[in-house]
């Protein structure tokens, strides 16, 4: 890699020896993808988040670090909300030690905003250069908003944040954004975001870390975000293109030809939705956009929950909208912000749990211990009501 002066120096330890660590981790990645050189970023989006995932070791390591990040960076959902934990049945020595994850990234400049939809809070454009972890993330900002990412790891994405930079190669570089399959879907008329999410579960088990093209789906942003989320947590798809709908998509003429085509049939979608008794229902994965707290509400409107039924959110929305949560809560449902099912240890009690999402019926059965059930958002509201 060519280093300029300046981060030839951040290397020397002229600049501390948290940003010489942080500078060494950027040089080693960029050496293994054949990076040419280091680009500037406009954001960074933090993982690594959870006690439950970084354990005692990630805490310690975070404790020695001492720098803070150069660009605005936001912080992946933690393992509780950390508000309204002891209503989570949170243990409090969990609790203690997630509040010092928390603190230790604070201490290095990371938002405390912890969600795994940065893109309601951060303001990220068509062709940003941008250095983001979370998968479902990564995702999005790839695909729906036409921003430049890898998928990076937590030390990968911090050291970014401290720099300011990171190496410029893989999806960083247009040549590497042209698909390499192509899946025809027969579409019902004006799915729900969950059939997308069962799509994206078929989709990314077929196209592993290759570029998909979609034809024949006409998503809305919710239908997006979860075709995307669940690809990048079924398979590890961190870009794909709808005919017509994404930025790139629009902007480049795609030669299709010779590629492998995939043909998805209604009924292989609908195939996903078995039902089987379930203890808890989780929606919110990834964190639920201000229109889906909206339709949750509606649907939820004048009932009673019988089962435990849980909403995830980030702060930020839950915030602009008290209304929606209050209209949710009324029915005995609970919001939570900071945290999601996959990364707090809440969700470990159930051994069946009901969502709407294809990334969480992936995730489900390994992060949490249990069965998973996938249904439209109305079904989870039948379920949790009957």
């Amino acid at each position: 890699m060519e280093l300029d002066r300046e981060e030839q120096a951040i290397l020397a330890g002229e600049f501390g020896e948290t940003r010489r660590m942080m500078m060494e981790i950027l040089v080693a990645l960029g050496k293994v993808f054949d990076a040419e050189r280091m680009i500037p970023i406009r954001s960074a989006q933090v993982s690594g988040a959870s006690y439950k995932t970084i354990g005692e070791y990630g805490l310690e390591w975070l404790k020695g670090l001492d720098a803070r990040a150069v660009v605005p960076a936001i912080l992946n959902p933690v393992g509780m909300d950390r508000a309204r934990w002891r209503e989570m049945g949170i243990d409090e020595g969990f609790a203690r030690k997630q509040d010092e994850i928390a603190s230790a990234y604070e201490r290095l400049g990371i938002h405390l905003d912890c969600t795994c939809t940065p893109y309601y809070i951060a303001i990220t454009q068509y062709g940003d250069h941008v250095a983001w972890s979370e998968s479902s993330a990564v995702c999005y900002a790839n695909s729906v908003i036409g921003a430049r990412t890898n998928r990076e790891g937590g030390p990968s994405a911090l050291a970014a944040a401290i720099i300011g930079k990171t190496p410029y190669y893989g999806l960083h570089l247009v040549e590497n954004r042209r698909p390499a399959l192509v899946f025809d879907v027969e579409s019902p008329k004006n799915p729900d975001p969950s059939w997308y999410g069962a799509l994206g579960y078929l989709a990314g088990k077929k196209a592993g870390n290759r570029i998909p093209f979609f034809r024949g789906i006409r998503p809305g942003r919710d239908g997006m975000k979860a075709l995307g989320a669940a690809m990048a947590a079924s398979g590890a798809v961190a870009l794909f293109h709808v005919a017509g709908i994404t930025p790139d998509a629009r902007v480049f003429p795609f030669n299709l030809d010779g590629l492998e085509v995939v043909k998805v049939t209604e009924k292989d979608v609908r195939d996903l939705y078995k039902e089987i008794p379930v203890d808890a229902v989780a929606v919110g994965c990834p964190h639920f956009s201000a229109e889906e707290l909206g339709e949750v509400a509606r649907l939820l409107h004048g009932k009673t929950v019988r089962i435990p039924f849980y909403v995830f959110t980030s702060k930020s929305v839950a915030g602009s909208h008290g209304d929606l949560i209050g209209d949710i809560e009324k029915s005995g449902a609970r919001v939570y912000s900071d945290t999601c099912m996959v990364v707090s240890p809440c969700m470990e009690r159930y051994g069946a749990i009901m969502v709407n999402s294809g990334k969480a019926f992936a995730y489900v059965p390994n992060m949490c211990g249990g069965a998973a059930r996938i249904g439209t958002l109305e079904e989870c509201v039948e379920v949790a009501t009957s």
